[in-house]
C-alpha cells in the first residue's frame, strides 16, 4: 500500500523534468518507505533500478548489466561486461546524452562495503562524464550514519556534487490512519500510538481478521498485536534488535540506553545511573541515537537558549520503539513460553489508556503544527510543551500575530468538562510574563466535551478539538 509522499514524488518529478544531470541522495531508517517511493517514481520512466545486497562487486555488476538489458536498446550490451562501477556509470551516461535515463543504486552502503573507494569513483565519473549528460543518478541508503557521514558530509568525495537530497521521515498520524479506512478515528490513533508512522509496520496491521472471526475492528487490532508483536515469529517481535544490529556497532549498550529512557529515565544523570556508565559516555550514545532519530531531546518551549538549557529531557522519538520497550521486552519470557494472550490481557490492555496519554500529546502537537492553522487563527511560529517544578502545560504556542495559545490534551473515555479549562487558564497565568500576552485556549479530547463546556467555549472563543477534527481534511 503506497500512501502519501506526494511532496517527495512532486520534488522528484520537478527535477526529473529539468533534463539536467541530477545526483539525488535519498536516505532514511529501514522500513520508512524509500524503496517504494523510488519504485513509484520510476514506474513510468526509462529507468534502471538496482537493489544492492551484501555480495561481491563482480556479482553486483553482473546483476546491473542484466537489469540494463531490459531497459536499454543496445544489441552490444549482451556481450559487454562492466569491469567496475565507473565504467558502468560512464556507459549509462553515454546512453543518457539524448534521452533522460534514471539510474537508482538502492542500499548504496552495501556497494561501498566491497569497494570503499566507490564514492571517489562516482565523484570522478560525475566531474568528467555525468554532469554533461541527462542522467538522473539516485543514491539511496538505509544506513543513516553512513549516508550522512560518507555521502553527504563535507569530508565525503561526493560533497558538493549532489544536486538535491532528502531524508525520508515517518508519516504523520493522519497519513498513518489512511492505512485503515474502516477503523474509527480512535482506533487509527491507537495503531499510530503503537507503530508510529513507519509504512512497513502499518502494513502488517492491515490484515483483516474481523471478516473471518466476525469481530470488531478493535478486536482486529488486538489480534494484530498478538500476531505481530507478541509472537516470537512475528514480524515486529524482534525488529528493534534487528534495527540496532544493522545500524550500530554496540547494539546492547544502545538498547540499554533506550530501555532506560523508555522506563522513565529522562535526564542524563538518571540514564547514566541506570545504564552504569559515565555521563560522558552516555552522552555520546545519546548523540548517536538522536542522529538516527530514535531519541529526541526536548526543552520547555519557553526556554530562550534550548541548546544550553539544563531543563532538557530525553524521550523515545518513535512510537513503535516506545511500545516495544514498554510492553514487549519486559514480557519476553512469557511471550516465548506461548503466553501471548495473557500478556495482552493482563499487561497491555489495562495500561493502554495510560500509555496513550503521552502519545496523544504528541499527536495534538502534530495537529497544531501541521493541520490546525485555520482553527488557531494565526500560524504558530513556536510549538512545544512547558514544564516547571509545579506545573505542566501540554501545548504552548507563540503565534505570528503575537498571541499565545495554551492547550490541554485528554485521552479520556468520558467528556472533558469546564474544570479542565479552568485549570488550564490558571496554569497559563504562571508562565513567564512575555508568554502571557493575548492568551488563547485549545482543548483536545478523545471522549468529546460536555454541553456546558461547548456552550462556554463558543462564548469565550475557546477551541475544542475532538477525534473527528483531528482527521478532518
Amino acid at each position: 500500500m503506497f500512501i502519501n509522499r506526494e511532496q517527495e514524488l512532486d520534488h522528484l518529478e520537478k527535477i526529473y523534468l529539468t533534463q539536467r544531470a541530477e545526483l539525488f541522495v535519498l536516505y532514511g531508517r529501514r522500513r520508512i518507505g524509500k524503496t517504494e517511493l523510488l519504485l513509484q517514481f520510476c514506474k513510468d520512466k526509462r529507468s534502471i533500478y538496482f537493489l544492492a545486497s551484501q555480495l561481491k562487486e563482480s556479482d553486483h555488476l553482473k546483476q546491473v548489466m542484466e537489469v540494463a538489458q531490459h531497459v536499454i536498446d543496445d544489441p552490444l550490451l549482451k556481450n559487454m561486461t562492466f569491469r567496475d562501477w565507473e565504467s558502468a556509470l560512464i556507459y549509462f551516461a553515454q546512453k543518457a546524452q539524448e534521452e533522460r535515463l534514471v539510474v537508482v543504486l538502492d542500499e548504496f552502503q552495501y556497494l561501498c562495503e566491497d569497494n570503499p573507494a566507490l564514492p571517489s569513483l562516482i565523484q570522478r565519473f560525475w566531474d568528467l562524464h555525468g554532469k554533461n549528460s541527462r542522467i538522473f543518478l539516485i543514491l539511496c541508503g538505509s544506513h543513516v550514519s553512513f549516508m550522512e557521514g560518507e555521502v553527504l558530509a563535507e569530508k565525503s568525495p561526493l560533497f558538493g556534487r549532489r544536486t538535491s537530497q532528502k531524508k525520508l521521515t515517518a508519516l504523520s498520524y493522519r497519513d498513518s490512519g489512511k492505512f485503515f479506512p474502516d477503523y474509527t478515528n480512535k482506533e487509527k490513533l491507537l495503531v499510530y500510538g503503537m507503530l508510529g508512522g513507519i509504512p512497513s509496520y502499518l502494513n502488517r496491521f492491515t490484515i483483516d481478521f474481523s471478516q473471518n472471526l466476525k469481530e470488531t475492528y478493535h478486536k482486529n487490532i488486538e489480534r494484530s498485536i498478538i500476531n505481530e508483536l507478541l509472537t516470537p515469529q512475528g514480524y515486529l517481535f524482534d525488529e528493534v534488535n534487528f534495527l540496532l544490529r544493522t545500524e550500530l556497532r554496540e547494539p546492547r549498550t544502545y538498547a540499554s540506553v533506550l530501555q532506560a529512557v523508555a522506563g522513565g529515565m529522562t535526564r542524563l544523570n538518571e540514564i547514566s545511573q541506570r545504564v552504569g556508565l559515565s555521563t560522558t559516555s552516555v552522552n555520546k550514545y545519546l548523540s548517536v541515537l538522536r542522529e538516527l532519530g530514535l531519541i529526541e531531546r526536548e526543552t520547555p518551549v519557553t526556554e530562550r537558549a534550548p541548546l544550553k538549557s539544563k531543563k532538557g529531557i530525553y524521550k523515545i522519538a518513535e512510537n513503535y520503539i516506545k511500545f516495544w520497550f514498554r510492553f514487549v521486552l519486559p514480557n519476553r519470557s512469557l511471550i516465548e513460553s506461548e503466553n501471548s494472550d495473557l500478556v495482552y490481557k493482563q499487561m497491555i490492555e489495562p495500561n493502554l489508556s495510560q500509555y496513550m496519554g503521552e502519545i496523544f500529546e504528541d499527536i495534538c502537537i502534530q495537529y497544531v503544527s501541521l493541520f490546525g492553522k485555520e482553527k488557531l487563527m494565526s500560524p504558530p511560529i513556536l510549538v512545544g510543551r512547558h514544564w516547571e517544578s509545579d506545573i505542566e502545560i501540554d501545548i504552548m504556542t507563540e503565534n505570528l500575530d503575537g498571541s499565545h495559545t495554551f492547550g490541554e490534551c485528554k485521552w479520556w473515555n468520558q467528556p472533558v468538562g469546564e474544570n479542565v479549562l479552568d485549570r488550564l487558564i490558571e496554569k497559563s497565568k504562571r508562565v513567564p510574563t512575555q508568554w502571557q500576552q493575548d492568551p488563547r485556549y485549545i482543548l483536545f479530547s478523545v471522549g468529546g466535551f460536555t454541553e456546558s463546556l461547548i456552550k462556554r467555549a463558543s462564548e469565550e472563543g475557546v477551541i475544542l478539538v475532538d477525534v473527528y477534527d483531528l482527521f478532518e481534511e
